[in-house]
């Protein structure tokens, strides 16, 4: 019987912990691996709760082995553990469906009182899920043009979820993605600015012309625009749209610009909404030049080259973050329209979820 909504990361430490580790002992003793949760899924950006329980969720856990094994000792493992586990771990069945080829290989927990069980205890190189997850190799350099095809939520899963134990390198791996090369950053910083600046005139000139509808919309997006700015100013990678605004609220600035916001995306008029954006303008302009990236820049609004309409990116803050980039090859990429990273490019998922894209998508960065 479970007693309440237990996480997941909470669970599958418990489960490794309590039952798996325990097992690997026994039949493995002193086998290298790592144990951790990370990739898919809610619980690796501890978002998930009760209704989160509905597919997926369970006692899983993701064993790492070195590259160079014998896939012969994977399959071993797997087989041991699916003859030792026990059928009910805190209360949850062990067993699973088998993946849904009509529901995105999706798995439900399926109790089973006799015979093996098909476990979620996932067995892997590390090789084998960066290449799988990121399309990348760990352990080689990445140029500019890969980290700028590698979605957000990827790599915000990459280095999210938790590691219960690590001997094989694990930690180290996953750190050389914590966050974007300086001048990978400076020029997405730049592209956000950018991005802005194409759309915060046009809100109020199409709420002028008596086009409510069409204002709100581009008002949305240059919600959105903020808020992406801001995840790039504090360093943090953005998840997908449904933690997205869950994950803003934590930011430094959540507490500060989100009501802000809210009333944005409120606003009856496309006055009303030019208020709240300029105000969250100034204050993202204020964020900026507290991160000391070029000169200081000016924090209140102005007129778009004397129309009735307050803009903020004009002022130049991505000609300035521009300006800062001393890397050559990123340089080059900049002297180009500022599309930014893959998530700027598209909010198509199958683009953002299939990393068969990337090769492709890196030519947009290339002369």
């Amino acid at each position: 019987m479970v007693n309440g909504f237990l996480p997941g990361l909470k669970l599958g430490e418990a489960f490794y912990v309590e039952v798996v580790r325990p097992l690997l002992n026994e039949n493995f003793p002193l086998l290298p691996h790592a144990a951790a949760l990370i990739g898919s899924g809610s619980e690796i950006l501890g978002f998930d709760d009760e209704m989160s329980t509905d597919h997926h969720y369970g006692p899983r856990v993701m064993l790492f082995l070195r590259d160079d094994v014998d896939p012969a000792l994977a399959e071993a493992i797997w087989q041991m553990l699916a003859a030792r586990l026990p059928y009910r771990f805190r209360g949850y069945p062990t067993n699973f469906t088998a993946p849904n080829p009509n529901d995105k290989g999706v798995q439900l927990l399926a109790a089973v009182e006799s015979g093996p069980v098909n476990h979620r205890v996932e067995i892997l190189t590390l090789q084998s899920f960066f290449t799988s997850y990121l399309g990348v190799e760990y352990d080689a350099p990445l140029a500019p043009d890969e980290w700028l095809t590698l979605p957000q939520q990827r790599l915000c899963t990459t280095v999210g979820g938790a590691v219960y134990h690590d001997d094989i390198g694990l930690e180290a791996a996953r750190r050389r993605f914590t966050w974007y090369p300086h001048a990978v950053w400076l020029y997405l910083l730049a592209a956000g600015w950018a991005r802005i600046g194409q759309e915060e005139h046009l809100m109020g000139r199409a709420g002028s012309a008596g086009d409510e509808i069409g204002s709100a919309l581009i008002g949305a997006r240059l919600v959105r625009d903020v808020m992406r700015l801001c995840f790039l100013m504090e360093r943090t990678y953005a998840p997908y749209p449904k933690w997205f605004g869950t994950a803003f609220r934590r930011l430094a600035c959540g507490p500060q610009l989100e009501p802000v916001l809210l009333h944005a995306l409120h606003a009856q008029s496309w006055q009303q909404r030019e208020a709240y954006l300029v105000a969250a303008y100034e204050m993202v302009a204020h964020l900026h030049n507290q991160l000391g990236l070029t000169q200081p820049m000016p924090e209140r609004a102005r007129e778009f080259f004397g129309r009735p309409f307050r803009v903020m990116a004009l002022h130049g803050f991505a000609d300035a973050l521009i300006s800062a980039i001393t890397d050559q090859t990123v340089q080059t990429i900049a002297k180009r329209p500022l599309i930014g990273n893959v998530d700027l490019v598209s909010d198509n998922t199958d683009v953002l979820e299939n990393h068969c894209w990337q090769p492709i998508l890196r030519t947009l960065y290339r002369p």
